[in-house]
């Protein structure tokens, strides 16, 4: 009874109140041009439920009185339940469900229209009525009042109800959304993915340089400069990737272009400043390959040369780049400190490595062989299968 009771005083019993009323208004309206509201005889009554339908079934057709209903259930109905769509009728089945909504909308809005004057009616009749003494009249019409109150309540959660089944998106609409969370989902793994490699790589450059020039700082002012350099080169290579994944994220301008394997000499210039010597051997075919699997394996060579440099320090690295039986193979190889050999493998780079390699239809195959860290990857030239 309590649960009841405190029902009546929350903030959605009223505003689904509001929301019968708009609904029984539109019946007045259509009963006042046909048949009239003359008495309240049957013929009057039921002219209040059929008067509205053919208005109904012209408004259903309409696509964007779907989002219109949309948007009052949300604000009076269900406030913030996504489970309502906004989205206007593109096809008959979605009319046909918002025929079934109007309708339900507009006679559970006549049928609370009916019960306040009834409750209008009994509590007047037990005030002013001969039948009934004053003593006995008072209390009994204070009871119609909170029994009118539920009954109203009902009606509004009836409503909410129905327009959660009947306002709820398609099967269609579902599959819509939920392609399109997909697609920004894969689109924000891409740019953590481009962050990764490109500031990750420019990090670790940096403080390989800035260490060794640290270790050698009044002693070899030649090697210093070329630190600072390759330092500044990292910087501003790091500062140009980040403006093309800002770009992308406020699509407000044209994206600067991305990197590919015709700038994998920058990639082992600024390894060989970090103390690394690369033995890097890259075939000319690759300078024909598509954009974008140029560009992906541009960020794989990139997180190989990076993982190279963070976990084994300035070692020997041999690149090899090159074409072979339709496919672009991928090779990076260096030797790995014993310890860490065994604790290596499960960062993500090397997870987003084997991913980029996956969506372009290609293999990747990470980890120690002997003293050897290795990394071979291979791509097909005409992209996924």
């Amino acid at each position: 009874m309590r649960g009841a009771l405190s029902s009546l005083t929350a903030r959605s019993t009223w505003t689904r109140a509001v929301h019968l009323v708009l609904g029984a208004w539109v019946a007045v309206a259509c009963a006042l041009v046909w048949p009239g509201l003359e008495d309240s005889a049957p013929r009057t009554l039921a002219g209040l439920y059929l008067a509205p339908l053919p208005l109904l079934a012209l408004l259903a057709c309409v696509p964007a009185v779907r989002r219109s209903e949309g948007v009052q259930a949300r604000a009076l109905l269900l406030p913030g339940d996504d489970e309502v769509t906004v989205e206007p009728a593109r096809t008959w089945s979605e009319r046909g469900r918002l025929l079934l909504w109007l309708v339900a909308r507009v006679e559970l809005g006549v049928l609370a229209a009916e019960l306040t004057a009834l409750a209008v009616w009994a509590g007047a009749a037990l005030l002013t009525g001969s039948r009934v003494s004053a003593v006995a009249g008072v209390p009994l019409a204070v009871v119609v009042l909170p029994a009118w109150a539920l009954a109203v309540a009902g009606l509004g959660a009836l409503t909410a109800a129905v327009a959660r089944r009947l306002l709820s998106p398609s099967p269609a609409e579902r599959l819509a959304a939920q392609r399109a969370r997909t697609e920004r989902l894969l689109e924000r793994t891409r740019l953590a993915a481009e962050l990764h490699d490109s500031i990750g790589h420019a990090l670790t450059v940096t403080l390989l340089q800035a260490g060794a020039a640290r270790d050698v700082a009044g002693r070899d002012p030649a090697f210093v400069d070329r630190a600072l350099a390759a330092i500044e080169d990292s910087a501003r290579s790091a500062a140009a990737d980040l403006d093309r994944v800002l770009a992308l994220l406020r699509e407000t301008s044209p994206a600067p272009a991305a990197p590919t394997l015709a700038d994998v000499g920058g990639l082992v210039h600024a390894a060989e400043a970090a103390g690394a010597r690369v033995d890097a051997r890259v075939d000319p075919a690759v300078a024909g390959l598509p954009e974008v699997l140029s560009r992906e394996a541009y960020r794989i060579v990139q997180e190989a040369l990076t993982n190279a440099l963070r976990h084994a320090g300035p070692v020997p690295v041999r690149l090899d780049v090159g074409v072979d039986g339709g496919a672009l193979r991928l090779a990076v190889r260096n030797p790995v400190p014993a310890p860490v050999v065994a604790a290596r493998g499960g960062g993500s780079g090397i997870r987003g490595l084997h991913e980029r390699a996956a969506v372009l239809g290609g293999t990747a195959l990470t980890g120690p062989d002997g003293d050897d860290w290795r990394v071979e990857v291979r791509l097909p030239l005409g992209g996924p299968a």
